[in-house]
């Protein structure tokens, strides 16, 4: 979808969707025990339809009331007859999260699966697994943008570098925990983005199963085997993820009320509350990303409109394997609206400016925070801005331009 933006104040109220980072995982917890779940608040994106079908293939069933999701889980166990059935298709779209998530759940649940994707998904580094693969003798092969994975996962050490993706934590944290005996996963260097790992243990306490931290660091994870995901009725907080653009459209000089935040959460990219305050201040800032890198894009665009300062969003490597290489993307979509975007293997220095000339096309990248960003950095242009890929919003936040338009946002389809 090609849109024509034109110039125009953002005002108004404005929730952010439900958190898909805290959806994926209590829709797995939920899809893991044995009985029905209620889940409240979901915002049916195209990576949350992608984990709905990816369990739905594993053996849950999902139905829908008004605003409530309910899950007949499997029933999953060190026990279960599903591991004695033919291996499972997951099609995971483009969601990264919903295939790392999966396939320590899929061997412990159904003795594997054959993973499958679109877009770059398939391409996305998964050397963390393959190494525990090979050192506990689990086949996998991956040939053709499909994944095979078959084997056992058996209870004891497991060891994941920090510095990659927490999503291999919280893949392997579901899962042990079905496994006959005690386990312990340990990180081998600094954890990065710890409050994801945080949210998964929170979904899965909801759901009844223990899985305890040591003090030391990096932390370790020690997981009481043998246990069982019981049903629950839970709700969907809201997304720090997304509300990111709106902190940047607010720093911008937008007239933007954020609510239904909850200030407590564990989301990662609650980062936004800080950084939002000191890109508000004047000189230099380096702003680190390691724990929290979707927040590159927000950040990047509210860099631009800080005149003649300069800000430094660092350890940001992670973003290179994206839905774009998201550190390129932000780099030439801001360079052609005019803004001064330095790149480096890990960084992006912004120089910003006053304002932005516009009457030109930019490109989303196949990725929905480039479009975003791009939304967000047309309020501040003097001409209308083309972009295309306006669709690939429908990834994370469906409603990204209905809430736009009704901030008062200027569009029109072309």
């Amino acid at each position: 979808m090609t849109l024509t933006i034109t110039p125009a104040k953002l005002k108004g109220p404005v929730i952010p969707p439900p958190s898909k980072s805290q959806a994926h995982r209590l829709l797995i917890a939920a899809a893991l025990a044995g009985g029905e779940s209620v889940i409240h608040n979901v915002a049916y994106s195209a990576d949350i339809e992608a984990t709905i079908s990816c369990l739905e293939e594993l053996g849950a069933a999902f139905h829908r009331e008004g605003e409530a999701l309910y899950v007949t889980g499997l029933g999953a166990g060190p026990m279960s007859p599903m591991g004695r059935m033919a291996l499972p298709r997951l099609d995971c779209g483009e969601s990264g999260s919903t295939l790392r998530f999966l396939i320590p759940v899929a061997l412990a649940g159904r003795g594997g699966g054959v993973f499958t994707g679109h877009g770059r998904l398939m391409e996305r580094p998964q050397g963390p697994y393959f190494d525990i693969f090979r050192e506990k003798g689990i086949f996998f092969t991956q040939k053709e943008g499909a994944l095979t994975v078959r084997g056992r996962l058996t209870p004891g050490e497991y060891r994941l570098p920090g510095n990659v993706s927490s999503q291999f934590f919280t893949g392997l944290l579901l899962a042990l925990p079905l496994l006959e005996g005690p386990s312990a996963l340990i990180s081998t260097t600094h954890l990065e983005s710890e409050g994801y790992v945080q949210l998964t243990l929170q979904a899965m306490a909801r759901f009844g199963v223990e899985g305890a931290m040591t003090m030391s660091l990096p932390p370790q994870y020690h997981l009481p085997g043998g246990q069982s995901y019981t049903p629950a009725e839970v709700s969907v907080e809201a997304d720090w993820s997304q509300a990111a653009f709106w902190y940047a459209t607010k720093g911008m000089g937008n007239q933007v009320d954020i609510i239904g935040m909850d200030p407590d959460s564990s989301q990662g990219d609650r980062e936004i509350e800080k950084y939002y305050v000191r890109l508000k201040g004047a000189g230099e800032v380096d702003l680190d990303v390691s724990g929290c890198p979707d927040l590159v894009p927000p950040l990047a665009v509210m860099a631009a409109f800080r005149p003649g300062q300069v800000t430094h969003l660092t350890n940001a490597a992670r973003l290179r394997m994206k839905e774009s290489d998201r550190l390129a993307a932000v780099r030439e979509e801001l360079c052609k609206l005019g803004v001064r975007v330095e790149e480096g293997p890990d960084f992006l220095t912004v120089t910003g400016v006053e304002h932005l000339p516009g009457g030109v096309t930019v490109d989303a990248h196949n990725d929905h925070r480039i479009a975003m960003m791009l939304a967000i950095a047309a309020t501040r242009c003097k001409k209308p801005i083309t972009l295309t890929g306006a669709e690939s919003v429908k990834k994370s936040y469906p409603n990204f331009w209905e809430d736009y338009v009704n901030l008062n946002g200027k569009i029109e389809i072309m």
